[in-house]
């Protein structure tokens, strides 16, 4: 869709700066700006890219004075952030949705198919599985026996949704997402080997939740492996079997919680953490990247480091750690001029 710096402005409530009539088609950053581009500034410390960029419409803030003459129309705004994500969600919703069933698709029969689904070539949806009105199944999507999924969820290609498991309303599952495959469970046997342990329970991925691409959630050994509400996982995250993640809880990529570990919500897990088994994290906590956690967490505390420690004491540790080696020549030094005396 094409949009004039005009209607931006109207939709935006802004104030134009320049010719009210310069068109965009597309988004891109300030730095790679094109004609027929929208782009914004947020942050000052990109604001010398504003007088070279090619960019045809730039929003801006209203009380942003340049310092030099800019050749884009500007959109003075309230709330630069909000505006564009306004925007993005607007130039979104103007893409065209994937329609249909392909005659390639393979559905057993008797599975209830909601109203204006699309499923793509190659999908296939087994005996008992219920879809939602309006999802959309990608190419190559699997949905196994007795699956439960609510209205307008997003499939992308070759997601994988073991049988039993229940995905709620409006959630986007990206490419290579796996749901339900068992859990890591194996007991020791007298032959030195494992005998593996069945794991009977399924997955629960409540609404609203994204899952990022190659993300992996393990089913419950018994009972339900729960991702609540509002939850967004990113990329390759693994969620061990029988876990529970609480609501608006945020897990960045490579992140790996084990088996029966409890999330609160409205957490931030950064990426690379690792939450050993039967770890209880606690509402609105936060742990820093490449953290390990093998400790209950409280609600609200911050861990950082390996193994993790409350923020301030790691902070304190870490200072200290830059200075081992300065403290081990000097305690070296006095060792040797402490033998020195007493062998004087």
């Amino acid at each position: 869709m094409e949009f004039t710096a005009e209607m931006i402005a109207g939709l935006l409530g802004g104030e134009i700066a320049g010719d009210a009539r310069a068109s965009v088609r597309t988004v891109s950053s300030i730095e790679e700006g094109k004609p027929g581009a929208l782009t914004y500034l947020a942050n000052p410390k990109y604001e010398e890219y504003l007088y070279t960029t090619g960019a045809s419409v730039v929003l801006v803030g209203k009380d942003f004075v340049p310092a030099r003459p800019v050749g884009a129309t500007l959109v003075r705004v309230d709330d630069v952030g909000r505006s564009v994500l306004r925007l993005l969600e607007l130039y979104n919703a103007s893409k065209p949705r994937k329609q249909g069933v392909s005659r390639l698709a393979s559905i057993a029969e008797g599975v209830g198919l909601g109203k204006n689904c699309y499923v793509g070539d190659f999908a296939v949806i087994e005996a008992g599985a219920e879809i939602g009105d309006g999802c959309q199944l990608y190419p190559q999507v699997y949905v196994g026996d007795g699956v439960r999924i609510g209205e307008g969820t997003v499939l992308y290609p070759g997601v994988k949704i073991y049988e039993g498991c229940r995905i709620g309303s409006r959630c986007i599952l990206h490419a290579g997402a796996v749901v339900g495959a068992d859990g890591f469970g194996f007991a020791p046997n007298a032959e030195g080997g494992y005998d593996k342990i069945p794991q009977l329970g399924n997955v629960v991925i409540e609404d609203d939740v994204e899952i990022g691409a190659n993300t992996c959630i393990d089913r419950a050994k018994t009972d339900a492996t729960v991702i609540r509400r509002g939850v967004k996982l990113d990329n390759l995250v693994q969620i061990g079997h029988n876990v529970q993640v609480g609501e608006h809880t945020v897990i960045s990529a490579q992140t790996g919680v084990a088996g029966t570990s409890r999330i609160g919500h409205h957490c931030i897990l950064a990426g690379q953490v690792g939450i050993a088994d039967h770890v209880t994290v606690g509402d609105k906590a936060r742990i820093g990247s490449k953290s390990g956690v093998d400790k209950n967490v409280g609600d609200g505390e911050v861990r950082l480091g390996y193994p993790a420690l409350p923020g301030m004491q790691y902070h304190r540790s870490s200072a200290v750690f830059k200075n081992l080696p300065e403290l081990a020549r000097r305690v070296t030094e006095l060792e040797k001029r402490l033998d020195e005396s007493q062998g004087a």
